[in-house]
């Protein structure tokens, strides 16, 4: 599996993270996030239940841009 990477929160300086990649063979969003609080899930689990494979993140809206990015990536070629 090859990543190309998209980028990362301007925001998070030297920390590496939030950041996102495209999977180039399958098209995927990969992202690294940082997972939702409890009051999250806990808001998420009331509507839809959770299962135990899957986790919850939070993007912040100033990631909106890379996103968008990461989104041409996989839609051209």
């Amino acid at each position: 599996m090859a990543l190309r990477f998209v980028g990362k929160d301007p925001e998070s300086g030297d920390h590496g993270s939030p950041a996102v990649w495209v999977d180039q063979e399958s098209k995927d969003l990969v992202i690294q996030e940082w997972t939702a609080d409890e009051r999250t899930t806990g808001e998420s689990s009331r509507d839809v239940p959770i299962p135990g494979h899957e986790s919850v993140i939070r993007v912040p809206k100033r990631m909106i841009p890379l996103l968008r990015e990461a989104l041409r990536v996989a839609e051209s070629d």
